[in-house]
């Protein structure tokens, strides 16, 4: 009888110690910094070549969302375009502050653990929407974007990013 509840004991300790590490994770498996991979990326653009010459992805998880700072140097003029934004995955219009080439309100949702959809607006109209999964192994993130960025310019393409 003592052995059966000692037992019981042992597992419940351990049931609790999984749990609270489950409970632990960041909110998205998308946080952290992240590079983008033009060998693995496929952009298209009129004239078939890449959009940017350099990206960088850093998110930190925000209580049920995330912070996300973004940096892009444009392969056309070698501009830089820095935007950030933090929100929760409840399809909710939140607010980007910098210069992003896609708008300035962004809404998030989450399709499953390792899947996030962006749909960003300019002047309450949808310019492009991306969808960003980030794979089971957590080293690389896909991002697949269509749409219309605010120049008018078309955006389709895939973006590979390596976990830094």
């Amino acid at each position: 009888m003592q052995a059966r509840l000692w037992q019981t004991c042992l597992f419940a300790a351990v049931a609790v110690t999984f749990a609270g590490t489950a409970l632990a994770q960041p909110s998205s498996a998308g946080v952290g910094t992240w590079k983008v991979n033009f060998a693995k990326s496929r952009a298209v653009t009129a004239d078939k070549g890449p959009t940017s010459l350099n990206a960088t992805i850093t998110n930190e998880a925000a209580g049920a969302g995330v912070r996300c700072t973004v940096a892009v140097v444009s392969a056309a003029d070698g501009s830089l375009r820095q935007w950030e934004f933090s929100g929760n995955y409840d399809g909710k219009d939140n607010a980007i502050k910098g210069n992003s080439q896609y708008g300035d309100i962004v809404a998030l949702t989450r399709t499953d653990a390792n899947t996030t959809r962006y749909i960003y607006k300019k002047g309450g109209t949808v310019t492009v929407t991306q969808t960003h999964v980030v794979s089971s192994d957590g080293k690389t993130m896909t991002i697949s974007s269509t749409g219309t960025d605010i120049q008018g310019n078309p955006v389709n393409g895939v973006a590979v990013y390596d976990r830094q």
